[in-house]
């Protein structure tokens, strides 16, 4: 929470060109902005700061209502608002320059920030461009964001706002140059208005409502005279053809691939043959598979047989698979629904499974780190743009190349996907990575005993808990306490919450760093004896 020897330089920093309000740096546990907004008071030297700055830039937004008392808390409010969104927004330097206003793919904070309507008053000056897209906002466009009046990018795209979107405001807003609504249900605007719109791309309004077709019925009363008949021809052949003659189609050569017909599975896979089947389980086979392009897949076909319900689900799930990429994800091609089988393809990756390398080598802890911070990549990307996607983080199901760059292969979509959820997954991961995994198998308690064998014994014991198998002369007693202090604070409940993925990712980058770099001098190792140990703690 901010305290109040760093609320007072906020309000003597309030002129340009110096930023509007001084951000603080995010600490491991940040209160929200609610929290602060609701315990913090301003400054005995605020109002005489904020009087002050009005004298020598009447310009500021706020200077109207500074001589009020109302008014004045509502300056305090705007600045610690404006204060967490220059954070959450990743404005390189918040103490020199507040940017832009980013909170693209944030559903979760998004609407909180636009509720504000004493910040958008006080806007400040600073501000050049502002994204709320991809955040599934409802309801109709919140106008309080154009009080914004020096903005020279809007982008509010890939949401489900509706309603009239207010025209007649966008002309106050003469440094716009981007403005992007693409991809909502707006209220078609009359003809006279989308003039307006002129001024940008086209291509900015797909799908928004907004613009007006004038030719839409006559091309409409053209398309049912000679395009219809047209059309029903080219569909009983097309079908015809797939009937009689069952050829691919020549989507297979198109990218990215999504939709897969059986028959190019089966083409792909030499008819299912014995050679190219990779495993088995219930309900489930897997195939190595190659496309016509040369590219290698992984083909998983499934033959329990489903209801429509769960086929529509199975088809949403999909869509949503084959938009991720990033590099510590298996990249999904596209899927097969065809009555035949029902089937997912995906980039064929050599390499085993993570268990695999745990169980048949023994890799440093240098390399296990690595695997860690590329896990915790992967999970910082899907809880950033893709919250409702969930993820399986047994070491069975992570995938791991030749070069150690771990895969996240198994998504989940039951509903019950949390960031806290997440969090706790990796920390048994972290923990099975670095201890004695073989104890999880020994316990009678299984997972829950192992947590509680390594919380008994450390720190005290931390290097009994520390697996065998890690070179100790290479390992530093420090850099292990911080991993298993990292891995018990996203397994328990209180902490979990207060941690952010981005900050577990900096700090195993950070320990890896040390690690690659054989440690500091200045500290001990596990190989050193009893003298040693107790000199660190243990």
């Amino acid at each position: 929470m901010l305290n109040r020897e760093q609320i007072r330089p906020m309000a003597s920093l309030l002129l340009p060109p110096i930023v509007v309000v001084v951000l603080l740096v995010p600490v491991i546990l940040s209160t929200t902005v609610v929290d602060d907004l609701r315990n913090l008071r301003p400054p005995p030297e605020f109002n005489s700061t904020i009087a002050g700055n009005c004298l020598r830039n009447p310009s500021l937004r706020y200077c109207s209502d500074s001589r009020h008392l109302d008014g004045l808390n509502e300056i305090f409010k705007f600045t610690v608002v404006a204060s967490h969104l220059c954070n959450e927004s990743r404005n390189p330097n918040c103490i020199e320059s507040f940017d832009k206003i980013n909170l693209r793919g944030r559903p979760k904070i998004a609407p909180l920030y636009l509720s504000f309507d004493f910040f958008w008053k006080y806007c400040p000056l600073t501000i050049r461009s502002i994204d709320f897209s991809n955040n599934s906002l409802r309801g109709e466009f919140p106008t309080s964001v154009l009080a914004c009046a020096q903005v020279e990018a809007l982008d509010f795209s890939r949401n489900e706002l509706s309603g009239d979107f207010p025209v007649e405001r966008l002309v106050s807003l003469v440094n716009l140059t981007v403005l992007n609504l693409s991809y909502n249900h707006f209220s078609e605007c009359k003809l006279s208005e989308s003039l307006v719109f002129r001024r940008f791309n086209s291509s900015n309004f797909v799908h928004s409502g907004l613009i007006p077709n004038k030719q839409s019925f006559a091309f409409k009363a053209m398309f049912l005279m000679i395009g219809l008949p047209i059309m029903v021809i080219l569909i009983v052949g097309f079908i015809a053809m797939l009937c009689f003659r069952r050829r691919d189609l020549s989507s297979e050569s198109r990218q990215p691939r999504h939709h897969f017909t059986a028959s190019m599975l089966k083409a792909a896979t030499s008819g299912f043959s014995h050679e190219n089947l990779e495993g088995k389980s219930d309900g489930v086979d897997i195939y190595r598979g190659i496309l016509t392009d040369g590219t290698q897949v992984r083909i998983e076909i499934y033959w329990s047989e489903i209801s429509n319900e769960s086929m529509k689900k199975f088809l949403e799930e999909c869509e949503v698979l084959v938009q991720l990429h990033h590099k510590n994800l298996v990249q999904v091609f596209g899927w097969c629904d065809d009555w035949e089988l029902r089937a997912v393809v995906t980039k064929w990756t050599d390499g085993g499974s993570l268990e695999m390398w745990l169980t048949e080598r023994a890799p440093p802890l240098k390399h296990r780190l690595k695997v860690l911070v590329g896990v915790m990549e992967g999970m910082c990307y899907l809880h950033e743009l893709w919250p409702q996607v969930g993820y399986d983080l047994r070491t069975s199901s992570i995938i791991l190349s030749e070069n150690l760059k771990p895969l996240i292969s198994r998504f989940e979509f039951d509903g019950q996907n949390s960031s806290s959820k997440n969090k706790r997954k990796f920390g048994v991961l972290l923990l099975e990575m670095i201890t004695d995994r073989g104890k999880m198998g020994d316990l009678e308690a299984g997972e829950a005993g192992f947590i509680e064998d390594i919380r008994a014994n450390f720190p005290a014991n931390c290097q009994n808990l520390l697996d065998e198998r890690i070179t100790i002369a290479s390992t530093t007693i420090e850099q292990v306490r911080q991993v298993i202090e990292i891995g018990l604070a996203c397994i328990d409940h209180s902490a979990n919450k207060q941690l952010k993925m981005d900050w577990i990712r900096h700090i195993l980058l950070r320990i890896y760093r040390a690690c690659h770099a054989n440690g500091s001098p200045n500290q001990g190792r596990f190989s050193g004896g009893r003298d040693k140990r107790r000199e660190h703690g243990l």
